[in-house]
């Protein structure tokens, strides 16, 4: 086991990125100090023969011009908060409106695109990079001084594992996740992979993809994989909360006590398995409906579906909406939250 770190370009404005190798056995990770992204994963499929599930690009200046948050940290708020603006403590929080009208993933110039601090890690049964960053106060609009830490620790059994840390000097709210987009078989396509989520229930979206703060049942409908199913066997469903968003763009409710490491998803393609489990509530299943556009890496066009995302994270709009699990973050508190990706042939 060991940590390899190497210079990975420049942003125009001088400042260093690194990339930390982590290498434990067969499997290996890159994670970027820019945007702190999970660039590569790599581990063996059932022939043993190595591949990289993490869709990516091969150069700083992919990363640094995506817009869809590939790979990347994501904060301080993932996902969407309706009309940027919430209650907190009695007085009304404006956030930047980045996709207008709402707030989406910390705003215009949120965690991904941050140049995170970064210091390896090297322990007998694991190695990883622990990375920090602190947001000011009125980051994006949001109140208080937030330090955050975020671990990626690998080991040789496949497990790659995330652990959130934030604390914040006054009163505000906090939901991180990680926004990598997977490939099991590297086809540029995930419709052939096979899902398995562990939630009953769903939140229901209106128009905007904005949670209306209903919690729908998965039964009978084209979101219940709590049997394995084929991705794209369902997601050309007539259900109307498939037609909203394309595809698969919803948060899924995981079964469970949030808080606890639990299961909650598992991939299979390509002879390899990936399994997910989390202390979140909630997990976002993306099934890459807007990809468009994009060269990745090996010069890999990059179209709809060519990547699943499963952003474990608090509910989007959860400040909005006190039936939500709450993402309010108070001074003296903290957040502290895990999600473990397991690798390993299928």
């Amino acid at each position: 086991m060991h940590v390899n770190r190497t210079s990975h370009g420049a942003l125009p404005d001088g400042r260093e990125v690194h990339a930390f190798d982590l290498v434990a056995g067969p499997y290996a990770a890159r994670v970027l100090t820019y945007g702190g992204i999970l660039a590569s994963f790599v581990g063996p499929d059932d022939a043993g023969v190595p591949g990289d599930v993490v869709v990516g690009f091969d150069d700083l200046e992919g990363w640094r011009s995506d817009p869809q948050y590939f790979g990347a940290l994501v904060g301080r708020y993932a996902n969407r908060i309706r009309h940027g603006q919430f209650p907190l403590d009695g007085r009304k929080v404006a956030v930047t409106a980045n996709r207008p009208p709402h707030h989406l993933h910390g705003g215009g110039v949120g965690f991904d695109k941050a140049v995170w601090e970064a210091v390896p890690l090297e322990e007998s049964d694991h190695v990883g990079v622990v990375l920090t960053h602190r947001s000011p106060d009125g980051d994006e609009g949001f109140p208080g001084t937030l330090d955050v830490e975020v671990t990626y620790t690998l080991d040789s059994s496949g497990s790659l594992t995330l652990t959130y840390v934030a604390r914040s000097d006054a009163p505000t709210v906090v939901n991180l996740t990680n926004h990598v987009y997977f490939d099991l078989q590297g086809s540029g396509s995930i419709l052939d992979h096979v899902l398995e989520v562990a939630a009953s229930g769903f939140l229901e979206v209106d128009g905007d993809t904005m949670p209306t703060g209903r919690v729908l049942p998965v039964e009978g409908t084209p979101f219940d994989f709590r049997t394995p199913h084929r991705v794209g066997s369902r997601i050309d469903d007539p259900h109307p909360q498939i037609g909203l968003a394309g595809g698969y763009d919803h948060c899924f409710v995981v079964d469970g006590t949030p808080g606890a490491l639990r299961p909650c998803a598992t991939v299979e393609a390509g002879g390899r398995r990936l399994e997910v489990e989390t202390t979140q509530p909630g997990v976002q299943v993306y099934s890459g409906n807007g990809i468009r556009g994009r060269t990745g890496r090996g010069g890999r066009p990059l179209g709809p579906h060519s990547g699943l995302c499963l952003e474990t994270q608090h509910f989007p709009d959860s400040p909005n909406h006190p039936s939500f699990p709450s993402a309010r973050l108070a001074p003296g508190e903290e957040l502290r939250e895990v999600t473990v990706y397991r690798l390993g042939p299928a």
